[in-house]
C-alpha cells in the first residue's frame, strides 16, 4: 500500500520541493496551501492532492487532514513546512507582526500537529517531521522573534517525542541552513523604523550583507532529500540537517561554544 505524506506550505520552495520529489518516489501527497486555485504545477501530478489549508484557520486544517484520509486512506508522515522570517529590531515590530510571526510557526505548527495525532494514534503509527532551521539552534542578528520560533520548535519537537513513542509513532525535526527559495522574498517579513536611530548602524550592516549569504545558498533539493530520509529510515533518530552551512555551525558549536559563535558573528557582520 502507498504511503501517505500531507505538507504544509506546498505552494513553493522546500515545501513544493518536498511534493514533487515523494510523488515521484511513489508516494501519494496531500499539498497543501493557503492558495490552491493558483497552483498550476502539482495539481498535474497523479497521486497529489492540492487542498486549501492555513495554519492559521483551524476549520481549513480539519479539513484538509479529513480530505487528505477520505482521498488516500490514511497519512503515514506529517511534515509542517509552513512558515516565514520576520527580521529587525525587536523594538520596530508592532505587537500584531510579533504575534504573527510566532500564530504562523508555532501555534500554526502545534494545530495542524494536534489535528493529525487522533490518526497517528488509531493507525498506532506516524511520523511529525518539523521544518526548523539552524537557527534553531543558533541565531544572527535582527533575528529574535525568528529564532524565537525556530527554538520553540525544537523544544516542542524534543518533548512531543516522548509522547508520540507511546503509541508507535515518532518526531523528527529538520534543520536547513540558508537555501535558494523565496525566503528573502515572500517569506521574509523584514521590519525598521529608521527614527530608532541606534539600530541603523546594525541594520545597514546586516542588509549589506545578507544576499551574498544567500548567494551560496543551497538549493530545495538539499532538504527535500534529507525530509525523505527522515520520513523512510526507520531510525529513532530526532535531528538532521540539510546543508553544509548548517553542518558547519553545529561543528563550530559544539566543539568551540557559544561565544566562539556570537564573537564570529560579529566580525564576519563588522558589528
Amino acid at each position: 500500500m502507498k504511503k501517505t505524506i500531507l505538507i504544509t506550505g506546498a505552494s513553493s520552495g522546500i515545501g513544493k520541493a518536498t511534493a514533487k520529489f515523494f510523488q515521484s518516489k511513489g508516494w501519494s501527497v496531500v499539498a497543501t496551501m493557503r492558495n490552491p486555485e493558483n497552483e498550476k504545477e502539482l495539481i498535474k501530478l497523479p497521486d497529489v492532492l492540492v487542498t486549501k489549508l492555513d495554519v492559521l484557520d483551524l476549520d481549513s486544517i480539519n479539513h484538509a487532514v479529513e480530505e487528505g484520509i477520505q482521498k488516500f486512506g490514511k497519512i503515514d508522515v506529517l511534515l509542517n513546512n509552513a512558515g516565514y522570517g520576520a527580521y529587525g529590531p525587536l523594538e520596530s515590530f508592532p505587537r500584531e507582526k510579533i504575534l504573527r510571526q510566532f500564530n504562523t510557526n508555532v501555534i500554526g505548527l502545534m494545530d495542524v500537529t494536534r489535528a493529525v495525532l487522533p490518526h497517528f494514534r488509531k493507525n498506532k503509527s506516524g511520523i511529525v517531521i518539523n521544518v526548523s532551521s539552524m537557527g534553531g539552534k543558533m541565531t544572527f542578528p535582527l533575528g529574535s522573534l525568528y529564532h524565537g520560533t525556530k527554538f520553540a520548535v525544537e523544544g516542542i519537537s524534543e518533548s512531543l517525542r516522548y509522547e508520540v513513542e507511546q503509541f508507535g509513532g515518532r518526531v523528527k525535526i529538520v534543520e536547513p541552513g540558508a537555501i535558494a527559495t523565496d525566503f528573502a522574498g515572500r517569506s521574509f517579513d523584514f521590519s525598521h523604523n529608521d527614527k530608532l536611530q541606534e539600530y541603523n548602524n546594525i541594520v545597514s550592516k546586516i542588509t549589506a550583507v545578507m544576499p551574498k549569504m544567500l548567494k551560496n545558498a543551497a538549493p530545495a533539493s538539499v532538504v527535500t532529500k534529507v525530509i525523505y530520509e527522515a520520513a523512510t529510515d526507520g531510525k529513532n533518530r530526532l535531528r538532521y540537517m540539510a546543508g553544509s552551512d548548517a553542518k558547519l555551525y553545529q561543528f563550530l558549536n559544539k566543539w568551540f561554544g557559544y561565544n566562539f559563535i556570537v564573537n564570529m558573528n560579529k566580525k564576519f557582520f563588522k558589528l
